[in-house]
């Protein structure tokens, strides 16, 4: 049985969080500098999964902030799945160590699908949750975006979901890059055809929540969850109305 949930997001960079445009690191909004008391606040109003992307390890594995976020999973205490930039085993067993309770895989799972899927087979395929950004294009092929949006590759979003079911993918994390950051609605059409798919995977919409009405969309697509970021920090609908909207199916 598939639970739905409204999941709260926050990215940081040097332990602010902030929201970037179209993945730009020069388009950044600051939103708060104590994101354990921003996810605090969204677990008081009910949520019980948090997603967090360290902007900064993703941009520099050097400057991973992996402590400060064992400090926020353990202040917090709520499921928290952590992404950004994880390119190696090390990233995946250091975040499992200080509690994340899903890594979340991007452009690694396209890039070097066996070293990824060797993962899958030694910590489990329910610590992870697949990250994938689509371009849809003139044809209707979902080209998997990667490089923080930089470059598309050759494989697409059903090729790579049939080649992870062997490892048992449980969690796909799926954006359509057009909507992300831009509050104006999801790609619908795109989970209601990936749930039909795809029935054993449990989908996570993200991008494009701007609106009730935009979570309210999702209700009858099969998501397993809507990842909600920047609406809830500019104070649209907080995370009580989006689980209340998402329950009154």
């Amino acid at each position: 049985m598939k639970t739905s949930q409204i999941i709260p997001a926050l990215d940081l960079i040097d332990g602010q969080v902030v929201r970037l445009y179209q993945g730009d690191y020069e388009q950044k909004t600051l939103y708060s500098d104590n994101p354990i008391v921003q996810f605090q606040d969204y677990v008081a109003q009910g949520a019980k999964q948090l997603h967090l992307v360290d902007l900064t390890g993703a941009k520099d594995p050097n400057k991973r902030q992996t402590q400060l976020i064992g400090e926020i999973i353990r202040a917090v205490n709520c499921p928290i799945q952590v992404g950004g930039g994880i390119r190696t085993e090390q990233d995946v067993a250091d975040l499992l160590a200080v509690g994340a309770n899903r890594v979340v895989i991007g452009s690694t799972a396209v890039k070097q699908p066996e070293v990824v899927k060797g993962w899958f087979k030694k910590y489990g395929a329910e610590k992870f949750v697949l990250a994938l950004d689509v371009k849809i294009n003139a044809k209707g092929e979902k080209q998997i975006a990667v490089s923080g949006w930089q470059e598309t590759s050759a494989v697409t979003l059903e090729q790579l979901l049939i080649d992870f079911q062997d490892v048992g993918l449980q969690h796909v994390l799926c954006t359509d890059i057009s909507k992300d950051g831009t509050l104006q609605g999801s790609n619908v059409a795109l989970y209601q055809e990936l749930c039909v798919q795809f029935p054993t995977i449990q989908f996570q919409s993200s991008g494009g929540i701007g609106t009730l009405a935009d979570v309210e969309a999702l209700k009858d697509t099969g998501v397993a969850g809507v990842i909600v970021g920047r609406a809830l920090l500019e104070g649209k609908f907080n995370v009580q109305e989006a689980i209340q909207c998402w329950q009154n199916a």
